[in-house]
């Protein structure tokens, strides 16, 4: 039986967005306190994989994400998926808008709800806690007057919905991303992504364009780059990439081989279907035929000196 850990309890996004994954149908699900512990039972093998927040359309990168996927063991992402993320006001039954004094909810979604707070409930104390979830629960054994969270959340903990959708932001979504084990990447679908991240050799000037010009240089579309510390010391940096294409793709492999050459270090993170969008076509000379044959023309002109 496969096993499958998410930041818990259950009634998080995290947990409606596992809910959604053919693999999760036949799993066990394991709610961990935290992200850091949903990747640590992977690495420890108490879980066989970990759905966690990767991004989010207001608030940017997870970084506790990034942080985990660029040191330690060495994960990959075998899948992602994407959750519209609607925030309800929720309270124990008979509670009114008047009466709240206290709001339990978790760092991000705060983030996507701070004006409707300040305008709504100015005088009302926000505490940060470890879950949307985590703050209904709360909420359900009298240790908060109020929590924003999903509507499922509402309805385990036995909540009545206060205000609906309060987000200051309408539309917000949520990419998450399924952390294996290394294993090789399942075959290109023609729609995939590729994540990584790469070290600098040394901090000089023009660092970060080599890196992109290798990207640029064959044509590949980068869809996020991140800067995170190394933890190194400051001013060490290195970057957290996706990329259009799969790692069999001619020119992202090579792209990849390429940074490898002027990184200190390259961690790949996975090639795998994208979920949002189409992937864009090849421009001319940049196709994976384009690299055969260039390849094919360099042997012989090596063997012949014919060109």
């Amino acid at each position: 039986m496969t096993t499958l850990a998410f930041l818990g309890p259950e009634g998080t996004f995290a947990h409606a967005a596992l809910r959604e994954l053919p693999a999760a149908q036949d799993a066990t699900l394991l709610p961990t306190a935290n992200v850091t512990l949903a990747i640590d039972a992977v690495r420890a093998g108490d879980a066989d994989g970990a759905l966690v927040p990767l991004e989010n359309s207001v608030e940017g990168a997870v970084p506790a994400t990034l942080d985990e996927l660029a040191n330690g063991a060495p994960l990959i992402i075998a899948e992602e998926t994407y959750l519209h993320v609607a925030f309800e006001l929720m309270a124990r039954p008979g509670t009114g808008l008047a009466a709240i004094r206290t709001v339990a909810t978790h760092p991000h979604a705060e983030a996507q709800v701070r004006r409707w707070l300040l305008n709504n409930l100015p005088n009302a104390q926000v505490a940060l806690v470890g879950s949307t979830a985590g703050a209904a629960q709360a909420v359900a054994a009298g240790e908060y007057d109020a929590a924003v969270g999903a509507a499922v959340a509402g309805e385990l903990y036995a909540l009545a919905i206060v205000a609906h959708d309060i987000a200051d932001n309408a539309g917000a979504v949520t990419r998450f991303v399924l952390l294996t084990r290394p294993a090789p990447p399942g075959p290109p679908t023609g729609n995939d992504r590729t994540t990584i991240v790469a070290y600098l050799r040394e901090d000089h000037s023009g660092a970060l364009l080599e890196i992109l010009t290798e990207f640029s240089a064959r044509a590949v579309n980068l869809t996020r780059i991140e800067s995170r510390p190394t933890k190194g010391g400051i001013g060490q940096y290195c970057f957290s990439i996706d990329c259009e294409g799969h790692i069999d793709d001619e020119r992202v492999g090579d792209a990849i081989a390429a940074l490898h050459r002027v990184c200190g270090d390259v961690r790949y993170l996975g090639s795998y279907p994208r979920r949002d969008g189409m992937q864009g076509d090849a421009v001319i000379g940049r196709a994976d035929a384009d690299f055969v044959g260039a390849r094919e023309w360099l042997r012989r002109v090596r063997k012949t000196g014919e060109s």
